[in-house]
This record gives C-alpha cells, sequence and structure tokens, in this order.
C-alpha cells in the first residue's frame, strides 16, 4: 500500500494513494498513533467504496490526487535522523578519501519545517553557488522504538520512501554541525510512502538514481550501504526513544555535486529527479529566493 499527506478538512490527512487516486484515512496524528491498524483498514475502507462508487461528493470516498494540496506524511513532532556519507563510494569521495571507515554512523538532524513533497519548487538559499542533490531512501518508524536489537529495529519500519536531502553546501561547511545547511526551506522533499511489505529489505538491494535535466548524476544501490537501517534504528534507540512517524534519511550513493570538478550545482530554473526501485520518482523542481516567502 502507498500512502501520502494531504490537506484535507483543514488540516493534515493521511490518505492512501491508489493510481492517481488517493482516499483519506485520518489525520496524520490519529494514523501514526496506530499506522499498522490503519494499514490494515485501509485495504477493507478501499475496497468497501471501490464496491460502493463513493466519491468525494459522498464525503468521505475517493478524491484524484490533482485534486488535492498534498504535505509531507510526517506529524510536527517527528524527528528527522539523516545519516551522512553511509554508501562506501560517497565516504570516498567526501571525508573519508583514503581512511578507514567510520565505526558508527554520521547522524544529524533536520526539522519537520524544512520537509516537502514533490513537484514543490525548492529556492536557492541567499549567498549559495547552488544547492546539491542527495538521492535517498527514507525510512519510516512505525512503532515505539527504544533500546532494540536490529531484529527488532528491522520489525519497526513502517515503510520507505524516496527523499532528496537537498543541501546548502556553503552554509554546512560553515562549520563542523551540518546542521544549517540541512535545513534550508523546503529543501526536504518525500516521495509516497510504500509499505515495507511491497519493499522488502534493503539489503537485498534497490537502485538509487538521481537525474538533473534529464542526465543521470548518481546510480548506486542500496547493497553498497555502510550502516542498514536495523542497525541505525538500534543505535539510535539505545540513546533515544524513537516514535512513530520519525524518519531515517539513509544516506546518499556517490555523484554529489560539490564533489565533481568542476562542481556542478543546482540552479533555478533546474528539476532534479530521484527514482529508486519500487518507490517511484520524485520530481523537484529548482527556483530562486523569492520562494522562501512561503515558508
Amino acid at each position: 500500500m502507498q500512502y501520502i499527506g494531504i490537506n484535507h478538512r483543514g488540516e493534515s490527512w493521511a490518505a492512501a494513494l491508489v493510481d492517481s487516486r488517493v482516499f483519506p484515512l485520518a489525520p496524520v496524528g490519529e494514523f501514526w498513533a496506530d499506522a499498522a491498524g490503519w494499514q490494515d483498514k485501509s485495504v477493507s475502507l478501499i475496497a468497501g467504496a471501490s464496491a460502493s462508487g463513493a466519491s468525494a461528493a459522498d464525503d468521505g470516498g475517493w478524491l484524484e490526487r490533482v485534486s488535492v494540496t498534498e504535505v509531507p506524511l510526517v506529524p510536527a513532532s517527528a524527528r528527522v535522523i539523516c545519516v551522512g556519507l553511509n554508501y562506501k563510494a560517497h565516504a570516498a569521495e567526501g571525508s573519508y578519501k583514503d581512511q578507514e571507515l567510520p565505526p558508527y554512523p554520521t547522524l544529524f538532524g533536520r526539522w519537520t519545517a524544512s520537509l516537502s513533497v514533490g513537484n514543490v519548487p525548492v529556492p536557492v538559499p541567499s549567498g549559495e553557488a547552488g544547492l546539491d542533490w542527495e538521492g535517498e531512501v527514507a525510512a519510516y518508524v512505525g512503532r515505539r522504538v527504544e533500546s532494540m536489537d536490529e531484529a527488532e529495529a528491522a520489525e519497526a519500519v513502517f515503510g520507505y520512501s524516496t527523499f532528496n536531502d537537498l543541501t546548502a553546501r556553503r552554509a554546512q561547511k560553515l562549520t563542523t554541525q551540518w546542521t544549517l545547511g540541512k535545513n534550508g526551506d523546503f529543501t526536504g522533499p518525500l516521495g509516497p510512502l510504500v509499505s515495507r511489505d511491497e519493499v522488502g529489505d534493503l539489503r537485498d538491494g534497490l537502485q538509487v538514481r538521481t537525474r538533473v535535466n534529464g542526465t543521470e548524476v548518481q546510480n548506486g544501490n542500496t547493497r553498497d550501504m555502510i550502516f542498514s537501517v536495523p542497525a541505525i534504528i538500534s543505535l539510535i534507540s539505545q540513546t533515544l526513544t524513537l516514535h512513530p512517524g520519525d524518519v531515517i534519511a539513509t544516506g546518499t550513493p556517490e555523484g554529489v555535486g560539490y564533489a565533481r570538478t568542476p562542481q556542478w550545482l543546482l540552479q533555478p530554473g533546474d528539476t532534479v529527479e530521484v527514482e529508486i526501485d519500487r518507490l517511484g520518482t520524485l520530481t523537484t523542481p529548482v527556483g530562486d529566493i523569492s520562494l522562501r516567502g512561503r515558508a
């Protein structure tokens, strides 16, 4: 099953996505309070609505996707924890060139205010030469996770989506802490959430491709991750308790713009796409600083 967030009845709702139509399920907070339960309910609700011919006019049936405003399917209280340098080749083109790989993942945070969805223009921040792309898989926590081992952590994943960790490199490199460069307005677009049962184990391998204006710039595979999703979640859970709706951004393959010679960064008018096996394609247009007024 696939899910997206939508504006519905004046608040953010979770909705099931089937082809080009959506079926509103519950407010986002209510959905994440029982994500597994809503996964079970959505199958029967959709089947019932389809059989009865329920539509938007029925105030509880299908809506056309093009008619709704999409929002991130993430509660405002969520923690978004990102993993840096988690693919071997990307680590080699970055901070760990000619060095041993780190024993623990590099973790940093995003605020939910920086998140967005597909097809929403992202502004290049003031003072930046452009934005850098980082196509990756986002994992969504579906249950409370406290001091879990890796086997338990694997079962706590509810699903996955495409994600683009768009980065303001100048701001990122100002200090050893990456927070500023990783939280630009609208720089964290997420695609539809696909339930874990439809995706499988990332260690079995999903191809992660990023294109800029149609030109492929990244082509990696989740088999090349240094730290697996269960290992990351387990490690985090030893220190802080994860809750349903929290997001783990799992890192990007090699091919980012700042590591190229010459550097290649996203400019206003560019379009970047992240395509991942079983998760679909996330498209993001890039705009200028004037777009920041929407934040």
